[in-house]
């Protein structure tokens, strides 16, 4: 038996951002484009306009409509991203807004059960258009273990993403992974947004090791978060996937890519999963072969 568990990534699926997509497309044609585009489940966005945060009061029948389209496209839709909190901070010093922050983290953990989506996105910042001081960090630290008794005893997994500003890099993020110690929060490290912030990715991602939940993957350079397409800005893809093969990653990987305005969404949708296939492929490659037994001589 070997000493360690080997990544393999003919098991890791890709999924896809569901910003990727028009807005105003119906759910049946956004699950379809999914699929025909080459991923195989969506993430769901739970952001801060009120268009979407509307979406965690849908009735009983629109949440049915989504799961029979789920069953009869065969897309999952297999994470939440919510990052409402940008808006509604859990570290806010007002206590109006950590109210209305919690009432919306407990709405979303009640929608991805009964969506069926096991892993749920957390912003990796307390107070996000403010300064982050003690007194927003403890608020922080506060309303996310409420989050984490309700998501825990519902069977969904919390998982810390490090954002643009405040809890940017994974040596953040781990300090609240450690904290809590448990299966039900876990870190969801965003490679682009640690080139932006500076961080050397190979380096985090081993601090995340045997804790990483699912992957955000997208192209940045210094100064600008969003709008690269993949292949066209600093994040060294295969570097990254080797270090993940490496440590033994083995989970969902998603593809960020902010093209819901864009005329030609759907091209720049299947050009950007083929080749963050293919960097992944390179860079599982890559691993495998620096761990190749040695020939005796």
């Amino acid at each position: 038996m070997e000493n360690y568990w080997r990544s393999k990534l003919n098991s890791i699926p890709l999924g896809l951002y569901e910003k990727a997509f028009h807005k105003e497309l119906s759910w049946e044609k956004r699950l379809t484009l999914t699929r025909v585009t080459g991923f195989e489940f969506l993430e769901l966005s739970i952001d801060d306009s009120d268009e979407r945060i509307m979406r965690l009061k849908w009735s009983n029948e629109k949440k049915k409509e989504i799961r029979d389209l789920v069953d009869s496209t065969g897309i999952k839709i297999q994470s939440l991203s919510l990052s409402a909190h940008r808006r509604y901070p859990l570290g806010s010093k007002s206590e109006k807004t950590r109210t209305k922050a919690l009432e919306i983290f407990k709405q979303a953990i009640d929608l991805a059960v009964e969506l069926g989506i096991r892993t749920m996105l957390i912003a990796g910042a307390d107070n996000y258009y403010q300064d982050s001081d003690q007194i927003s960090q403890d608020w922080f630290l506060s309303n996310l273990g409420k989050g984490f008794e309700w998501a825990s005893g519902s069977g969904v997994i919390l998982a810390l993403e490090n954002w643009d500003i405040q809890i940017d890099t994974m040596t953040k993020v781990m300090e609240y992974v450690r904290y809590f110690n448990s299966p039900w929060l876990q870190a969801y490290p965003d490679i682009g947004n640690l080139i932006y912030a500076g961080a050397d990715i190979v380096t985090q991602l081993e601090q995340a090791k045997g804790h990483i939940a699912a992957l955000h993957v997208k192209d940045t350079v210094p100064g600008q978060l969003r709008y690269v397409a993949p292949g066209e800005g600093k994040v060294p893809f295969v570097d990254a996937f080797e270090k993940l093969a490496d440590i033994g990653f083995q989970g969902p990987v998603v593809l960020e890519l902010w093209t819901e305005e864009f005329p030609n969404a759907v091209e720049l949708v299947e050009k950007a999963g083929k080749f963050i296939r293919a960097q992944m492929e390179e860079g599982w490659s890559r691993s495998y072969a620096g761990h190749a037994p040695q020939k005796e001589i």
